[in-house]
Parts: C-alpha cells; structure tokens; sequence
C-alpha cells in the first residue's frame, strides 16, 4: 500500500510517517511533499498511490490546489488544526480528517475509515473546489458578510465588525453593536454561526460572541468559564465544559 504525505512542516511530516508505519508497517511512504508545487509536479507523473494524507494550508497556497489542478481519485485524509465547521464538510466530502495534533488512536482511526470505504465511490472535482471555497472563507475571517437589519421602513446592512455578539432573548435574536446598541433580526443564531464563524464562536444555545469582543476568560464552577468582554453586557456568557477546548483554540487561532 502506497502513501503519500503531503505537509509543510517538514518534522510533522516525518512524525505522520512514523505513526503511519507503527499503525501500518506494511504501508510504504511513496513521497513527502512540501508545498502545493511539489504536489502538482509530483501528481503529474500519474503516480500509483493508494492513500494522501494531506494539510490544508501549506507555504504556498491551499493543498486543495492541487485536487483542483489534478484530476486525482486517490482517497484523501485531511490533515487540519481547525475544528469548527469546515470539519463537517470534510465528513461529508472526504474520506476522513486528522485534528492536529495527531496520535496512533486518531491515525489509527481514519486508516480504519479508509479500509471501510475502500471501493466506494470517491467526492467528484466539483466537492473540493466546493470545499475550498469554504476553507478560504474560513481562512479569512474579513469576508464574513453583513447583516441585515430593519428600522422603519429601511433595510439597512450592518457590518459584521461592529457587531460584538449576537444573542437569544425573548423568543427573538438580536445583533449588539461595539457601541452598545442593539438589533432584532430575522436571522435563526444556527444561520448565523454558519455565516460568521470563525470570527465568532457559539459559546452556548443563546450567544454567538465576535473575537474582537472578547477581553478573556475566567474559570467558573463545574470545569465552565465566563467569557468577559471589552464592553458592558447584561448578561453573564458561559461556555460549558464541552466547549471549553474549542473556545481556547478558537481564541488562539483567531
């Protein structure tokens, strides 16, 4: 069984190998590639490879440049230190995901996925360039678009930069702005995350909470924190221990 990695950071790369070759030491590592150039040249040649293990971002460009340039039906598992919505779509277009940092358990699994699908039929062209889409808009977190929002007889856009959360109250949902105003929408808060995330994170049923608003965070009881803000807010916004994790990723990557 042939294997190819491909990875920006060189020592990831040769740490995936070693973990492949202990969870599978019948596979041969075909190749390690480095950048979107490597791959296409190396594709190119129309390798027989069995399995690519491949990062979304990599020096150069997105690796799904490359599936958009190669026509290749090779399964794919992708590699990826997100972890927010983008992974959805990977469960519903690739063959698997790797969450960074990566172990034997993790490695273990989506090679399992792999066997399990072997002989399936693979995402068409159309689903990557589909799904790279969504990475860039993920991967940019300033095209989030403008809401939308009524006053009187006006329809008026509100940027997304001047929103600092969005919130659930009385049976309606609405935008509170930097400058402490707020907005009934139209909009379900579920539409919403799908829209600005990852600049802003579902810290519960009730609030979706923009980057830019947030000050830090305090522990609270029962493994929770308290999301505190760079402005006044009448109400307390906890994140429940579930998505405690996510919430430190999301502070640090965005």
């Amino acid at each position: 069984m042939k294997i190819v990695i491909i990875e920006d950071e060189k020592l990831t790369a040769r740490d995936l190998a070693k973990t492949i070759n202990v969870v599978e030491p019948d596979f041969e590592i075909a190749a390690l590639l480095h950048s979107v150039e490597d791959a296409i040249d190396f594709f190119k040649t129309k390798p027989e490879i069995d399995l690519i293990f491949s990062d979304i971002e990599l020096g150069d460009g997105l690796s799904f440049e490359i599936f958009e340039k190669q026509r290749i039906t090779t399964p794919i598992i992708f590699c990826t230190a997100y972890n927010q919505y983008a992974l959805e779509a990977f469960k519903t277009v690739g063959i698997d995901y790797l969450l960074k940092p990566f172990s034997k358990h993790s490695v273990g699994k989506a090679i399992e996925k792999f066997y399990l699908l072997k002989g399936k039929a693979l995402p068409q062209e159309s689903d990557y360039t589909n799904l790279m889409n969504l990475i860039k808009k993920q991967l940019n977190p300033n095209q989030n678009p403008s809401v939308i929002i009524q006053q009187a007889d006006k329809i008026i856009p509100l940027d997304a930069g001047k929103i600092a959360l969005f919130y659930i109250a009385d049976d309606g949902v609405f935008a509170y702005t930097f400058d402490k105003t707020k907005h009934l929408l139209s909009h379900k808060l579920d539409v919403l995350e799908q829209q600005f995330s990852p600049s802003f994170f579902r810290a519960n049923r009730q609030f979706l909470v923009n980057r830019k608003a947030v000050k830090d965070a305090s522990h609270y009881f029962n493994r929770k924190i308290v999301v505190n803000l760079h402005i006044p807010f009448h109400e307390q916004i906890v994140v429940g221990k579930l998505k405690v994790t996510a919430f430190v990723d999301w502070l640090a990557n965005n």
